[in-house]
């Protein structure tokens, strides 16, 4: 689904007015976009580009202004003023140009998203419908930011209704039900939703989603033998129902009936139905259970080793791998968060967990490996520096280690602790390398530092 309320700004570099040829067209302004054009108006058109790359809008709007009064392409020329008018906060006037080039260009989706963006700045919910509406024929996908917008204008029916026509053609996701507990929450009649979706169970037994509508309001209430009564209702109702265990295996819990809470985890965890998001709420679950009940552990490890046929979400693994770090299994957590950072390379806590450890057990040459793509990633972390610089002073690099840590140094802001352990390592470099005197230069600088921490 796209992410229609993130603005976007396009960074525009500066170009020549007075070029003979056209300049290479800017990253929101294609070459096909202006067709045939008069030579001013590429020059008043590519002023125009260039002062909104510098921020510089009034004198941008003034260009376009000249760019409409050569008659040439005016569905661009409206398109970039409703832009440039947009970055002043006129946005009266920014939607009154987009309209304009919307009516000129109706079949440019990239003007209906910019003008459905505006709506949603200044919360006109009513205009951004409309013209969500008008988005759906190019992407089908928008229906969802459609029920969003209803449910922010207050027409909760019709959101609902929405709702239901898309989890019947799509299957149900977490956003949606997020959504639908919106609309639950804001409407505060429970009485009269419980009914209606009585009624459509009665009415359409093997739809699944009514069933879980009515489980959620039931345990909202705190009614959890309700809850446990519907879906073990929906299971009846649909025996193959996967979505009916997501709702048993935390009333198995709680009832003290592990057996059957993890036969219900396995199924949610095999089914391709459910996402990844709601797996890992239910593994959430199941690794604070193990932690309350150790005899289920095998369970566990069970269920982690297929982990990657089943899905391949690398928080499921950096979740196991706090789960053992905590338990103190630190080699068990090592395996689970190298697996995570196989599908998640650029997360910073991942990787800093995963390097500590690897240190730990002696793992030196994954460490400078994976060091070094972490610097790719994040060049100014002087942490990585001083983790690469570790590994390699332990396996003897001492020339290379000195490198990493004089770069990491340069990155190093208000951080006495971490500054030691850069003094700290460097002495082990000149020492490796048999230069005495920077070795004690270093080891001079470390001791003194320690002395204001203490």
């Amino acid at each position: 689904m796209k992410n229609l309320f993130i603005i976007l700004v396009v960074v525009l570099s500066a170009i020549s007015a007075n070029a003979q040829e056209l300049p290479q067209p800017l990253k929101d302004v294609n070459q096909d976009d202006l067709g045939v054009v008069s030579d001013k108006f590429q020059e008043y058109f590519f002023e125009a580009l260039k002062q909104k790359g510098i921020e510089n809008y009034e004198k941008a709007i003034t260009a376009l202004e000249k760019c409409l009064t050569l008659q040439d392409n005016k569905g661009i020329v409206y398109f970039e003023l409703g832009k440039n008018y947009r970055e002043l906060q006129q946005f009266d006037k920014s939607t009154e140009y987009l309209q304009k080039a919307h009516e000129v260009s109706p079949d440019k989706e990239s003007i209906l998203v910019y003008l459905f963006q505006t709506y949603g700045m200044i919360e006109n919910y009513a205009g951004a419908i409309a013209t969500i509406k008008k988005l759906i024929p190019f992407d089908q996908s928008y229906r969802e930011d459609l029920a969003n917008l209803y449910l922010l204008n207050g027409d909760y029916d019709l959101a609902l209704k929405l709702l239901d026509e898309l989890d019947e053609q799509l299957g149900a996701n977490s956003y949606r039900n997020s959504l639908r507990r919106q609309i639950y929450a804001r409407t505060n009649n429970t009485d009269a939703q419980i009914n209606n979706l009585q009624e459509s169970i009665s009415n359409n037994p093997e739809e699944e989603q009514n069933y879980l509508n009515l489980i959620y309001i039931y345990s909202e209430q705190g009614d959890d033998e309700e809850a446990f009564r519907v879906a073990k209702e929906l299971l009846e109702t649909n025996p193959g129902s996967f979505l009916a265990h997501l709702a048993l295996y935390k009333f198995y819990l709680d009832k003290g009936d592990p057996g059957e809470a993890i036969a219900s985890m396995k199924i949610v965890f095999e089914s391709e139905e459910i996402d990844a998001e709601s797996k890992f709420k239910v593994l959430n679950d199941f690794l604070n259970f193990v932690q309350e009940n150790p005899e289920y552990e095998e369970e566990l490890i069970e269920v982690a080793g297929k982990l990657s046929e089943w899905e391949n979400a690398p928080e499921l693994y950096e979740q196991l791998g706090q789960y053992y770090l905590k338990k103190d299994n630190r080699e068990d957590a090592l395996t689970f968060f190298e697996l995570g950072l196989k599908e998640n390379p650029d997360n910073f806590e991942l990787l800093k967990n995963t390097l500590l450890l690897q240190l730990e057990y002696r793992k030196f040459e994954s460490a400078v490996e994976l060091s070094k793509n972490a610097l790719e990633i994040f060049p100014s972390q002087p942490m990585l520096y001083l983790f690469q610089a570790v590994a390699l002073n332990q396996l003897s690099s001492f020339e290379a280690a000195e490198k990493s840590l004089k770069e990491g140094l340069d990155y190093l802001i208000d951080d006495t602790r971490m500054e030691m352990d850069f003094y700290s390592q460097l002495v082990i470099c000149y020492n490796g390398m048999n230069n005495a005197l920077k070795a004690e230069e270093y080891r001079q600088k470390a001791e003194n530092l320690k002395k204001e921490i203490n």
